[in-house]
């Protein structure tokens, strides 16, 4: 529990340094998002609330996402289709994705060089990186096999 009131508390910090407040409608955003396993878009997480009797509204739910996004409570990640898709970083370690093209199958990954690279790259240009979405496509074992 000790964990997660940090993470509200960052959050809280990372809302005041933008002269925002942690509204009631963000705070409940930010703890059901916390609570998530798994992906999700804005309007599974829209619905879910809905669910749980929670009054936000979508507009809400779609203005509070990029800021999660860039505090850290949330990163981008995997989907079908044009919708962003997002994951919480509660208790998770950072990874990025391997998407099979057939089977849709996702493999979650860490790779200290791809980390290392990226942070050179960064320096070489100076450039300070709030997060980033890395995902291969391509086929997974079982789909090979399959096809031959």
């Amino acid at each position: 529990m000790k964990t997660k009131a940090l993470s509200v508390n960052r959050f809280k910090s990372f809302l005041q340094e933008r002269s925002l407040k942690l509204t009631h409608e963000r705070r409940c955003i930010f703890e059901k998002v916390s609570r998530l396993k798994g992906h999700f878009n804005a309007d599974s997480l829209y619905e879910s609330l809905k669910e749980e009797k929670a009054r936000i509204a979508r507009g809400t739910v779609y203005r509070t996402l990029p800021l999660l996004l860039e505090s850290g409570v949330i990163q981008k990640s995997v989907g079908e289709g044009k919708r962003e898709f997002f994951e919480s970083q509660a208790g998770r370690k950072h990874h990025d994705h391997l998407i099979c093209l057939r089977c849709h199958k996702v493999i979650e990954f860490h790779s200290d060089e791809i980390e290392n690279l990226q942070d050179t790259i960064c320096a070489r240009y100076a450039f300070e990186m709030v997060f980033h979405d890395h995902r291969m496509y391509g086929h997974c074992e079982d789909c090979q096999l399959k096809k031959g």
